[in-house]
């Protein structure tokens, strides 16, 4: 059992946190695996990029979970990247294969606390080329390491739409944890959002971590690419 701490009156409160300053920014400065490279995102040079991997989904049905899209033509996309890379919170980021050297997916930094330790990944769309690849588990990967391993931030958020499986889902996957859904939280393209609330602290990621590096080994995936070991089947 965690020792309890109270305060000078004999109240609980939280564990004492010592020698806490806050935390950096994320830079614009890029992460780099075996797979992909994820670097701010620079719009003159992946807007078409995107633009282009997103236009071999078969519908815009990727964008049904997101604030904006499906994007009817490029210019439309373009001004929607220069708006999202206009400021530093969102943080959009390009991911890059590194076989092709191209972008075909954006994630963000955002709703960054310096102060609190805290940071979310959101904004997430992979188009069909980073979709259930190594690639995009490791783009992920590379987020929480600079955030927590780089930057030293405390909690590291994931929120989604409650009625977006797929992003639940992934979200259990990469071994955040369901804090709760927030009702009426949002309206968005004309609807409700209930939003569901993930999150890892900085006690769980030394495990989380153990199990990132052990899925992206070489040695867990057989000559077709299939994985051995599912991510989820490695943490304890």
């Amino acid at each position: 059992m965690p020792v309890p701490h109270k305060d000078q009156f004999g109240k609980p409160v939280g564990h004492p946190i010592e020698n806490w300053t806050g935390c950096a920014l994320p830079p614009r400065s890029d992460m780099t695996g075996s797979h992909v490279i994820v670097r701010p995102l620079d719009v003159a040079r992946d807007a078409q990029q995107l633009f282009d991997a997103n236009s071999k989904a078969s519908d815009g049905s990727r964008f049904t979970y997101l604030p904006t899209g499906p994007f009817a033509d490029f210019a439309a996309y373009k001004a929607w990247l220069e708006g999202m890379t206009a400021s530093d919170d969102p943080m959009l980021h390009a991911i890059i294969d590194k076989v092709t050297n191209t972008a075909v997916g954006v994630a963000a930094f955002m709703r960054i606390d310096p102060k609190n330790g805290v940071v979310e990944v959101g904004n997430i769309n992979y188009a069909p080329a980073l979709s259930k690849t190594i690639g995009g588990t490791e783009a992920m990967y590379l987020m929480m390491k600079r955030a927590f391993d780089e930057l030293g931030y405390r909690r590291y958020e994931w929120k989604c739409d409650d009625q977006n499986a797929p992003s639940r889902a992934a979200a259990a996957r990469y071994g955040f944890t369901y804090e709760g859904t927030f009702r009426n939280h949002l309206v968005y393209k004309g609807r409700n959002r209930d939003t569901a609330w993930f999150s890892i602290t900085y006690e769980e990621w030394p495990a989380i971590r153990a199990a990132f590096e052990a899925w992206l080994a070489p040695d867990n995936f057989d000559d077709a690419g299939q994985q051995r070991k599912r991510l989820e089947d490695l943490r304890p």
